[in-house]
This record gives C-alpha cells, sequence and structure tokens, in this order.
C-alpha cells in the first residue's frame, strides 16, 4: 500500500485524525473548513426541509437488490441530512456526504458511541450495556484506554508477518474449492467467510477443531435482519454462545503456560487500570470474531463480484498482479462491508446546517459517503487505478478500523493466490445479497473456477 494508513504505526484514540487525514487527504482539519468546502460544492440545505417525506433508506429491504445509490446521490444533492423513521421507536438522522460523515466521526465529544451504541435500533438496557464494553462502542477516554495495550500487535509490521500463515490458509481453502463437482462454489460461504475465522483462530490460539464452529456463529451473528441466515431472535443467542465459548477458552487458557499468541496480551494485559475477566475477553472476542468476518468475507466475494463485472479491470488485474492491493482499495470503497455505524449526540448541534438535538441519532452512511461526487471523480464507477482513494470503509478519527492492516493483508494475499491459480472464473448463477441495512454482503455467489 502507498498510503499512510498502511504504515507500521496504527492510529489510536490519539493520532487517529491526524494519520487517517494525512492517508486521505481528507477536507481541512477543522469543522468549519469540512462543512464550508461541503457547502460550497453542494449548496447549503435547507434545514426546514429535512424531516419533509423523503425516500426510506432504513429499511433492509431496499438493499435486496444492491444499494440505493441513486437515491444516496440525490438525497447528498437535496437532503444530505435527512430524517428517517424507525418503526416503533425514534427516528434518526442520515448523514450521507463526505465531510459530514468524517465531521460526525472526528467529534466524540459530541457523537457518542457509547450513548446509544452503534447500529440505529434501539436496545434494551441489557443488550446496551453489554455493547458498551466493546471497543467499536467505546467514547474516550476509556476508548484510548482500551486500545493501547492491544494495539502494537496490530501494526502493519507485525501483520506483515503473519504473511505466510495467511497464504498457507489462502491455499488450503482454495484446494478444498478445487475439488468441488464441476469446480462450482458457493463462493460467499464455502470460500470468503473461512478465511477470517482460520486466521482470527491463528491469532487467539483457539483449538483448530473449534473453528468450524466459530465460523457458524459468526456466520449467523451477521444475518439477524435475513431469515435466509439467522432469524433476527438467533442473532442475539448466536452472541451469547460465542461469548460462553470464549470465557470458557479464557479460563482454560489462564491455568496453562503462555502460548505466544493474542489471548496471552489480552490477558495479561491491564485494560482501563484493571487485567480482564473472562467475561471481558468474551465480549473482546465476540467483536473481534464477527467484525474480521463482515469486513473479510465481504471483501472477497464482493471483489470478486466486482471484477467479474467489469472483465477489463480483471483483465488488468491479471496481467499486473501489482495492482492487487489498489483494487483492495477500490473494492472497499465499491463495497465497503457496513452500510451505516450509529453515533448518538450528547448535546444541541447542528451538521451542515440542520440543527440536531441532544439524544437524536445520527448514522454515518459510508455507502453513500464512498461515493460522494465532491470527493470522487467518476464515483459509481469501478476502477482500480482510482489515487487517491479516500474510502471511509475503515472509518477515521478515534474509530478508526484496528484491524486495518489485516484486512488489506487478507485481501492482497487471497486475490493473488486466486487470481494465480484460476484462470477463468465466471458466474454460474444469479448472485444474492443479504437484507441487512447493515450489513453490505453478499449471502450467495455462485462461481465456477478452472
Amino acid at each position: 500500500m502507498n498510503n499512510t494508513a498502511a504504515s507500521d504505526t496504527l492510529p489510536d484514540a490519539d493520532t487517529a485524525d491526524t494519520d487517517a487525514d494525512a492517508a486521505y487527504a481528507l477536507p481541512g482539519a477543522d469543522t468549519s473548513d469540512a462543512l464550508a468546502g461541503a457547502d460550497t460544492a453542494y449548496g447549503s440545505p435547507d434545514a426546514a426541509d429535512a424531516r419533509l417525506d423523503t425516500a426510506d433508506i432504513y429499511s433492509p429491504d431496499v438493499y435486496v437488490d444492491g444499494p440505493p445509490h441513486d437515491t444516496f446521490a440525490r438525497l447528498r444533492r437535496e437532503q444530505p441530512v435527512c430524517w428517517q423513521d424507525v418503526p416503533d421507536q425514534a427516528g434518526y438522522w442520515a448523514v450521507l456526504r463526505h465531510a459530514d460523515v468524517v465531521h460526525v466521526a472526528r467529534h466524540p465529544e459530541v457523537f457518542s458511541a457509547s450513548e446509544g451504541g452503534v447500529v440505529i435500533e434501539d436496545l434494551d438496557p441489557k443488550s446496551l450495556e453489554a455493547m458498551r464494553d466493546m471497543l467499536l462502542a467505546m467514547d474516550p477516554p476509556r476508548h484510548t484506554a482500551y486500545r493501547k495495550p492491544v494495539s502494537p500487535e496490530f501494526k502493519a509490521r507485525v501483520i506483515a508477518s503473519l504473511e505466510g500463515r495467511i497464504r498457507a490458509i489462502t491455499t488450503e481453502i482454495l484446494d478444498r474449492a478445487q475439488t468441488g463437482a464441476g469446480n462450482e462454489v458457493e463462493f460467499v460461504h464455502d470460500v470468503c467467510a473461512h478465511l477470517p475465522s482460520a486466521v482470527v483462530g491463528q491469532l487467539l490460539g483457539l483449538p483448530r477443531e473449534d473453528w468450524p464452529a466459530i465460523h457458524t456463529l459468526a456466520e449467523r451473528n451477521s444475518g439477524g435482519q435475513d431469515p435466509d441466515i439467522a432469524e433476527p431472535s438467533e442473532r442475539g443467542s448466536s452472541s451469547m454462545e460465542m461469548a460462553v465459548y470464549a470465557m470458557g477458552f479464557a479460563a482454560r487458557r489462564r491455568t496453562m503456560p503462555p502460548q505466544g499468541d493474542l489471548t496471552d496480551l489480552l490477558l495479561g494485559q491491564p485494560f482501563d487500570g484493571h487485567l480482564m475477566t473472562d467475561i471481558d475477553f468474551g465480549r473482546f472476542f465476540v467483536q473481534l470474531v464477527t467484525a474480521g468476518n463482515d469486513t473479510t468475507r465481504t471483501l472477497l466475494s464482493g471483489g470478486l463480484l466486482a471484477l467479474l463485472q467489469h472483465p477489463d479491470q480483471m483483465e488488468e488485474v491479471r496481467r499486473r498482479p501489482e495492482a492487487i492491493p489498489g483494487m483492495v482499495e477500490e473494492v472497499l470503497r465499491w463495497a465497503n462491508p457496513l452500510h451505516y455505524f450509529r453515533r448518538t449526540a450528547i448535546a444541541d448541534t447542528e451538521i451542515a446546517g440542520q440543527p440536531i438535538a441532544a439524544g437524536d441519532k445520527v448514522a454515518m452512511i459510508y455507502t453513500s459517503a464512498n461515493r460522494d461526487e465532491a470527493v470522487f471523480d467518476d464515483p459509481q464507477s469501478f476502477d482500480i487505478t482510482r489515487d487517491p482513494n479516500p474510502h471511509l470503509s475503515f472509518g477515521i478519527g478515534t474509530h478508526f478500523c484496528l484491524g486495518v492492516h489485516l484486512a488489506r493483508l487478507e485481501g492482497r494475499v487471497f486475490f493473488e493466490e486466486l487470481l494465480a491459480r484460476f484462470g477463468h472464473i465466471e458466474l454460474a448463477g444469479e448472485p444474492r445479497r443479504q437484507r441487512s441495512n447493515l450489513n453490505n454482503a453478499l449471502k450467495h455467489l455462485p462461481v465456477r473456477m478452472a
């Protein structure tokens, strides 16, 4: 990678704004610069119109045939901070422009991850309490205290040392795929989803015989809005099963000598002044496994579909394997793994002229921001040579993705091995997308490889 975000210093709560801005040449460092730039590009939105009837971008059904990019483009022009109703509970403000998403992400003192959690739907008190103990839903300074001890293990140089192991795992997965009848395979779940499960299994030192069960739970955990993957009630149960497994694993590891893996660090380092309990480890485990599964599975499956839909780009990346890192970045922009994360305003404020009241929900819509015409030339085109590519798929600011280097390495190695092994790849059926307003994912991608 040739951008700063792939350097060997992972942005943490103290440095993420500076490092990520340098990497992506984002709008000005202070709020006024960013918002002024956005208003110049679009014209100031009329706050009085923001709660008028607008297109529904909340319903999971909207995303079954693909993200509503035409609707997002119109809303960026007309209602870039627009109100969305939610059945049977409070609605939220959808933030659609790149500069405004950056503004929300970089001001955790106003837009809290902890106050209401990171999903649009309001959680029951017990579930919200559990989410608040996950890194993704912590605010500074607690977030900083929890992130700093583990950040060194995810630096670029450390992650780079895993390349041999990731390549071996990838080779094993592709070996299994190659033995399928007629070389036809369901690419999402039988190929892509196994890589992150195996990599996390190795990082944490999980017994190999437990990997399939963890893989199954991770798949269910991210599919709660799609009845083909899991019933809504199963999402919570799969998280609980995963946490219970992790708590038992942590208890067993405390009785064993050090194994030299990430579990040793998690159990042996103080976090916010105290050692992790088994419950703390369980919550961290659920986040690490689920996030790794969602991001990598979507990157790999969405990446292959994008190449199949753009054969000129497939030919280019086959001809020039050195273009694969840039292709991975464009896939992350084009098919970002998550549509949004939520914040909750903890003070009266405004976004691009739209008043936001304390207590209001705010959703940063990455799928829209990643195709913002004010930031990306020809944003609706898939271009593996795009440079610069300031996508927000890894976030920015305090919550800049901890696993950014791992995701990029997995993507590069996987596509190097896939394209070198299979000279011909074609669709063997119709791709189908997951029903979800959170996960921007395929659930079925039948392909034939030879």
